[in-house]
């Protein structure tokens, strides 16, 4: 991401957290806030998606396992 756009997307998010919040800071210090918890928010959400769709892919392997098993065991099993 270009850094101007990173600076903008920084001051929103910092401007936001800090009313959401109520502190009163400065706009260099409300940037800084906002970059990085874009950097923290990015990092913890990359990392749950990551084990979400490892946890997605056993879910789903474990579905087709019980489903091989009861066509096994309705059709072929007599």
């Amino acid at each position: 991401m270009p850094i101007i756009a990173l600076i903008i997307i920084g001051a929103a998010a910092g401007f936001l957290a800090t009313r959401l919040m109520r502190i009163d800071a400065s706009i260099v210090t409300t940037v800084a806030i906002g970059m990085a918890g874009a950097l923290i928010g990015g990092l913890v959400l990359r990392f749950l998606l990551t084990v979400m769709g490892m946890m997605a892919g056993f879910v789903g392997a474990v579905l087709g396992a019980l489903l091989l098993i009861w066509l096994w065991q309705t059709y072929l099993q007599k």
